[in-house]
């Protein structure tokens, strides 16, 4: 063992054997890993304690200095990431070509108990009881190999907008055929020894001709819809329910009343001769905003508010706040023929545009006006401001991101109040959470602000954008574009991240594991010739028998003015490729038994460079996130006869670039040479290949496809760094074009003959620059033991062949291979802080071969790989946090929840009454948020017995009980007032086909709500509950004793009241709020 190492902690596992249920669940995961933990364990001790065996003696090599420098520095790489808090890998980031058509685009969490998330294919499911679980091996989904536990929707069409309703237990989803899909999950089934979660869809109609883009639950519990050309749609929750009550036999009528019974708030209100540009903007965002009962509708530019009682438009505005003016003037004709036109009705959307070809040709022009005004206010300020998220918070606020980075803050009445901005990429999500808001953006990076707009941390959450997150079981769930979900403590940046880190840092032998990869790469200056079969198997074929991966590079494929200048051209519009360029694909893939033996997995050309790959079968499972860059150096850095091709890939989670270049010749264009490798290095830029990135994107902002391609590697990208400089290896090859300096062309041909290479190294251009720092900072060459590559007659054999024409061009070795890995010394040792080594086992050049005035070169390295096992590093993290101590003491406070009374537990109303519920904060040191929520309607019957008027549980408040706020915050030793107030709704409408058809009066007797008031800390999902009874009594009669509920978490400081009158405070309470303040 080396001097000084710690000795790796081996843990021992002890369980209390009297809490069944959790030894249960252990025995499970332990029977299934333990075999793999100890095989990581010894894979561990043996890199550790040991010399690692290699399967042959690496090569000699010459390390170039400047790698530890600027932007040569070597990646950050660590068991747990020391740039931010560390993470749970619920679905660890998948390959993207495992994902297409079925790419996860959002997530709501249901009863702080079940993850849903949305996709092109459906729905799935996470039970959060399941989230440090391993995957069932028996029914793991492609991609999901290492994900937790999950359920899956039968295909349907892919799913753009979620929302989950706690009370219900039931989620609706939208999707892009237009239809609205409500599913609900069902009670658990035995599978052999383990329960199984499943669930099925209960309704679901055609809510619109074009894309659901958007829905929400109002406070009242209707559903609100939104799609593409400013339709808005209110499916009321009276014809909800009674679908949803109906039995097997009568399914058949749920989705047609459903569909009957819409109500088309844009036909309303551009049947009364309003026309602004909210109405004809796709709806992509509707919130509703509780606190103060409104719902937001959103497009790109502007807004709406809305009365989600009432369903009246109450405000239009644009995102710099400025009011829409609403109040146009009809010709009374025309206002004549919309009434009528109205009261008659048409189909569906059909009636959406009832109104005269005047009124819709006036409206026209109006709209093209607008876009007039909006372009130029583009023009003014760019159309960088796009609003890209929309959100509540507890303190009733609203906040919107946009595509500049910048994060809005308005007030509930659609006052823009203040802005902030803390990065220049853009905002893809927002989420609110307590007393924090979330911010996720376009670059991968995640901020955490507080309601004030000042940032209490940030890092780099994933290798590409965030695009939606939720929140359940203390995480914060983060999904990235290219389908990973990851859960980040509500708490963090916070002091019980670092005791995370720390205990899973310490575990990391026990989910480390070790890959071994041969990687055979090539480079031949083809000079615009054919390659022989023979040729091709010299330089390729012999040498791939035991390579895993295969690179290789071309030079000079095809030259000349006219091919350069028409790709050029090509290369403008995002064309590439050439038919000869296919041709060598072919012919490379024929000596590598293409299909058979290898899969080409992408290629890039540009010009005359190519760069080709393919992986052997076996592991091709792990390898992918192919991405291609292209980087021309030749005219002005326009034209490709000099320049760069790309790849980059994905292979066992590390990220593995070729990059074949071609640089400047002549003898004394040394500078031009070093130029061109610091273009390459600093703008060379991956990007999806177009039929992925089309894939990937669908249901995402547009704003990603400005950053970076979709960057949807494994890479943390880091701003001002260059993208190669962010990989775990890079491999560089080509036609480098460094000759031979002070030494003549008969000198260089008598070392050569003599194979006295060592002297001729010295003359080496390309090796006296990196041995200053000019060139390929940091990087790894082989000792050459071949003789120069360059400049042969074709087609003459052995070293005779050299030039010896007029020019006698001096002999040089132009051809390289050059490369650099994780390592900041030569004897690292391969773990999760340095997870790829490299070492090269052979570095020749193929002499036989004289079909060009290059011969080829080949280089075989050995690679080891370090990755993480994220199914048992899951585990892990589940058990450091149940057993850790002083995890267990740190979460245990800082789920309290303040202790709180309310001022009564029952509420009577008559008409137009309003009544003051008070909650007061008893704590003198935290706050406390408090959510208010109708956990159900009764009918009271003259013999004094309650029906509920919910059978599927509580969707929302009845129209006759008007609470507010329903949220908010009330500070240490205060109180907070909320207004409980019964409204005169005595008439009902009900519409069919989007026209009111029938009004008739409520029930005249009296009713009964239970409203449940939550309480919570600052930053727990710990609620502590009261429940309150309001009736609103037309009879007059008295409340009877409050009854005790069954199965209620309810304060034991609650006080009992048998009724309440007006608003005035009882005495019951007054000891209470005494040196109290109300704010």
């Amino acid at each position: 063992m080396e001097s000084g190492m710690d000795p790796p902690k081996i843990f021992d596992r002890f369980y209390d054997s009297s809490e069944e249920e959790q030894e249960n669940e252990f025995l499970y995961t332990d029977t299934n890993t333990a075999g793999k933990r100890l095989d990581y364990m010894i894979q561990f001790l043996d890199r550790r304690l040991e010399n690692h065996h290699r399967n042959s003696d690496p090569l000699p090599e010459f390390v170039a200095p400047g790698g530890g420098e600027g932007i040569f520095r070597l990646p950050v790489r660590a068991a747990v990431h020391p740039g931010r808090p560390p993470c749970l890998e619920l679905r660890p980031h998948p390959l993207t070509e495992t994902q297409l058509g079925c790419f996860l685009r959002n997530l709501v969490c249901v009863d702080d108990s079940e993850l849903w998330v949305g996709s092109e294919n459906g729905v799935r499911v996470w039970s959060l009881g399941d989230v440090y679980k391993p995957a069932r091996e028996d029914v793991v989904v492609n991609g999901d190999q290492e994900t937790a536990p999950f359920v899956q929707s039968v295909t349907v069409s892919p799913t753009l907008c979620l929302v989950g309703h706690d009370a219900s237990r039931m989620v609706w989803s939208g999707h892009k055929d237009g239809r609205i899909r409500c599913w609900k999950m069902l009670a658990d089934c035995r599978d052999g020894d383990r329960p199984r979660s499943f669930f099925k869809e209960v309704l679901s109609w055609q809510a619109h001709r074009t894309p659901v883009l958007s829905m929400v639950v109002t406070l009242y519990g209707d559903l609100w819809s939104g799609s593409e050309g400013g339709a808005l749609t209110v499916w009321p929750l009276e014809s909800i329910e009674k679908s949803l009550s109906f039995i097997p036999e009568e399914r058949h009528m749920s989705a047609l009343i459903v569909e009957r019974s819409y109500i088309d708030l844009r036909s309303q209100v551009t049947g009364k001769g309003i026309c602004c540009n909210i109405f004809s903007a796709d709806v992509k965002y509707l919130l509703s905003d509780h606190s103060g009962e409104n719902v937001w509708s959103a497009g790109y530019l502007s807004f709406a508010l809305w009365d989600s009682r009432t369903r009246e438009l109450l405000k239009a505005f644009n995102i710099d706040g400025q009011i829409e003016n609403l109040s146009v003037a009809m010709d009374p004709t025309i206002e004549e023929e919309v009434r009528v036109k109205v009261l008659a009705g048409s189909k569906k959307e059909k009636s959406q545009s009832s109104i005269s070809f005047f009124q819709r040709s006036r409206n026209a022009l109006m709209g093209a006006a607008d876009a007039v005004r909006r372009v130029a206010v583009r023009g003014a300020f760019g159309d960088d401001r796009k609003t890209e998220a929309l959100i509540t918070t507890i303190d009733g606020n609203i906040w919107t991101g946009c595509t500049n980075g910048s994060i809005v803050q308005w007030d509930g009445n659609g006052n823009r109040l203040q802005e902030f901005q803390y990065h220049s990429c853009p905002v893809q999500c927002l989420f609110a959470f307590g007393l924090r808001i979330w911010v996720g953006y376009a670059s991968g990076l995640i901020d955490v602000l507080d309601l004030n707009g000042s940032k209490l941390g940030g890092w780099i959450a994933h290798s590409s954008p965030v695009i939606h997150m939720a929140v359940g079981a203390g995480f914060i769930f983060t999904l990235a574009n290219h389908g990973g979900i990851r859960g980040w403590r509500i708490t963090s940046p916070g002091p019980l991240d670092n005791v995370i880190c720390k205990e899973l840092g310490d575990r990391e032998f026990l989910y480390t594991k070790l890959e071994n990869v041969k990687i055979l790469a090539g480079t031949w200056n083809v000079g615009q010739e054919r390659a022989t079969h023979d040729s091709l198997i010299s330089w390729l074929g012999s040498a791939a028998t035991g390579a895993d991966i295969v690179v290789a590079g071309l030079q000079e494929v095809e030259m000349g003015a006219g091919f350069l200048a028409m790709s050029a051209a090509k290369e403008s519009v995002g064309l590439e490729g050439s038919s000869v360029g296919q041709l060598w694909l072919d012919m490379i893939g024929k000596i590598l038994d293409e299909g058979s033996t290898f899969q080409r997995i992408g290629y890039r050309q540009l010009a005359g460079l190519l760069i080709m790959v393919w992986v052997r079968n076996d592991i091709r499972s792990h390898v992918g996130d192919i991405d291609v860059a292209a980087v021309p150096c030749g005219f002005g850095r326009a034209i490709g006869n000099k320049g760069a091709v790309g790849l980059r890939m994905r292979v066992y989670d590390r990220i593995l670039c070729f990059v074949n270049c071609h640089f400047a010749a002549h003898l004394e264009a040394v500078n031009r040479r070093n130029a061109d490798f610091d273009h390459v290095y600093r703008t060379m830029i991956f990007s999806r290949p177009s039929n992925i990135l089309n894939s990937a994107s669908a249901g995402v902002s547009s704003s990603i496809q400005v950053l970076r391609g979709a960057n949807v590697t494994g890479i943390e990208p880091v701003v001002g760094i260059p993208e190669l400089s962010e990989a775990d290896m890079v491999v560089f090859l080509g036609d480098f074009n460094y000759r031979l300096d002070g030494i003549s062309y008969d000198e260089a041909r008598d070392f050569i003959s003599q194979r006295s290479f060592d002297w001729l190294r010295e003359r080496d251009q390309l090796q006296a620059e990196m041995k200053s720092g000019n060139v390929f900072q940091g990087m790894r060459e082989a000792v050459i033991g071949f003789p120069p590559t360059y400049k042969f007659e074709k087609h003459q054999p052995g070293l005779a062949g050299y030039d010896s024409g007029e020019k006698r061009r001096i002999p040089a070795w132009c051809d390289r291979i050059l490369y650099r890995d994780n390592c900041s010394t030569t004897v690292s040792t391969c773990s999760l802080d340095c997870p790829v080594i490299a070492s090269v086992l052979q570095y020749e050049a193929c002499m036989d071969v004289t079909d060009s005035d290059h011969k080829p070169v080949r280089c075989i390295f050995n690679v080891e790989i370090a990755r993480v096992d994220n199914s048992i590093r899951r585990q892990e993290f589940g058990e450091i946090m149940g057993s850790n101590e002083k995890i267990r003491h740190m979460l245990v406070e800082q789920n309290k929840v303040p202790e709180t009374i309310v001022s009564t537990n029952n509420i009577i109303l008559q008409n137009q009454d309003t009544s003051v519920l008070r909650i007061t904060n008893k704590s003198g040191e935290d706050i406390a948020l408090y959510e208010i929520v109708c956990e159900g309607e009764f009918t009271i019957h003259e013999s004094g017995q309650l029906s509920s008027n919910h059978s599927f549980g509580s969707f929302g408040f009845p129209r006759w009980l008007q609470v507010s706020p329903t949220t908010g915050i009330v500070e240490p030793d205060h109180i907070a007032e909320i207004a409980v107030h019964h409204d005169e709704h005595q008439t009902l409408e009900e519409f069919v086909d989007g026209v009111p058809q029938n009004w008739w009066c409520e029930d005249a007797r009296d009713k009964e709500v239970m409203l449940l008031i939550k309480v919570r800390g600052g930053c727990t999902t710990e609620i502590k509950s009261h429940r309150i009874r309001v009736r609103h009594s037309i009879s007059g009669k008295k409340m009877p004793v409050e009854r005790k509920p069954k199965n209620v978490n309810t304060q034991s400081s609650v006080l009992q009241r048998a009724d309440f009158l007006g608003n005035s405070c009882t005495s019951d309470v007054f000891a209470h709020l005494q040196n109290l303040h109300t704010p």
